[in-house]
């Protein structure tokens, strides 16, 4: 599939370094909160295109980088994410040729992590956002993929449980689901990531969703289980 001319895409850098990489629930969380922070960031000369990539179809690419192309990612103006083990670099929407060439030389393709030990069950009173038991990706497809879950999660709260999710920092968890979970969040009408089918899956697969307490307050308990 072809992307539109002028289509906007939220660019992603995480740091891979070979000694030390991430877990994969950690990237996983960090791509999800990177994603809100840049679209609740409040610096003006990005809001133009933040509100312009928002009302499009949503689009998000992840790249990594170590070293000194982990520095030279550094010098281009975006936000920095650390979430336990993972370290990735989020930056205004630009056009999906146009990333700054600091950046466009950066692989997209192939990132895989992993978790040493299965991640816990998630915090009570947040949400949870699911990848799909019924698709394929790599740990940076799936990180694109959690972050529009938790973008389609922050659409569907009202502008109180924006602030109360804002104010506690965005926590949420990222977990694979089993085929229960997954079919009974979509029974309950969790909001769901259909892909645009660009790379590795095909086009209009449910990748992701995200389940929100309700009444959202990150206090109350979510009702997750481990299965």
């Amino acid at each position: 599939m072809t992307a539109p001319a002028g289509e906007l895409v939220l660019p992603f850098v995480v740091r891979l370094e070979r000694d030390e990489p991430p877990t994969r629930t950690d990237a996983l969380e960090a791509a999800a909160v990177a994603a809100l922070a840049m679209l609740t960031a409040e610096r003006p000369e990005w809001q133009q295109a933040v509100r312009a990539w928002d009302g499009q179809r949503i689009r998000k690419v992840v790249r990594r980088a170590r070293g000194a192309d982990w520095r030279r990612a550094l010098t281009v103006d975006g936000l920095d994410v650390v979430h336990g083990s993972a370290e990735l670099r989020v930056y205004p929407p630009v056009p999906i040729d146009g990333w700054p060439p600091a950046l466009a030389r950066l692989q997209v393709g192939g990132t895989t992590l992993t978790d040493p030990e299965p991640p816990p069950a998630p915090t009570a009173g947040r949400p949870v956002v699911l990848l799909s038991p019924h698709a394929t990706m790599t740990t940076g497809k799936a990180m694109a993929q959690a972050a529009h879950a938790a973008q389609l999660g922050w659409r569907a709260l009202d502008a109180a449980e924006r602030e109360r999710w804002r104010a506690d920092g965005f926590a949420l968890a990222v977990r694979d689901a089993t085929p229960r979970q997954w079919q009974a969040a979509i029974d309950a009408g969790a909001p769901v990531v259909h892909d645009g089918g660009f790379t590795e899956v095909e086009p209009g697969t449910a990748t992701a969703l995200v389940v929100l307490p309700q009444p959202f307050r990150p206090d109350e308990v979510t009702g997750w289980r481990r299965e």
